[in-house]
């Protein structure tokens, strides 16, 4: 299964429409796993806080949204770089979808209140691989915590 998705990323396999997200989303699934994974505890909340963002940014049901959350944390543990993640999420987003998903790293990484070194350096290096503008990863870290009620 696993090499089947790592295919699927790279573009080499063949995607059935309706059993196999495609692979920009499957792609964001497996940034916003590695992110609540940075401080070494993918728990609950943060599991949660990753469903609902796939299901809202990516109009899924619950089972779909479930099914690629269940993708993503595969890739996401077995994978060592980004680079195939972001370079999946820049062929398929625009720009300012980019920013979102930059955005929704953020709500994942506020999710359990905390702010860990890693997970900044973290979306850092999202950013820049995404293209997107320390500007706009900061604007986006404001809008989360705005939203999340954290104080700046």
């Amino acid at each position: 299964m696993f090499e089947q998705l790592q295919r699927l990323l790279r573009g080499d396999a063949p995607t059935p429409e309706a059993t196999t997200p495609d692979r920009h989303r499957l792609a964001a699934a497996a940034l916003l796993v590695t992110a609540g994974m940075m401080d070494d505890e993918f728990d609950d909340a943060e599991r949660a806080r990753v469903l609902e963002l796939l299901q809202t940014k990516f109009d899924l049901d619950e089972p779909a949204a479930r099914e690629l959350l269940a993708e993503g944390e595969t890739l996401a543990k077995e994978s060592v770089d980004l680079f195939g993640f972001t370079s999946a999420i820049k062929e398929g987003f625009p720009p300012e979808e980019r920013i979102d998903v930059i955005e929704m790293v953020w709500e994942v990484i506020y999710t359990d209140g905390e702010l860990h070194h890693l997970e900044t350096n973290l979306t850092r290096r999202l950013a820049g691989l995404l293209g997107v503008s320390d500007r706009e990863s900061g604007s986006a870290r404001l809008r989360v915590r705005r939203r999340l009620g954290i104080d700046s």
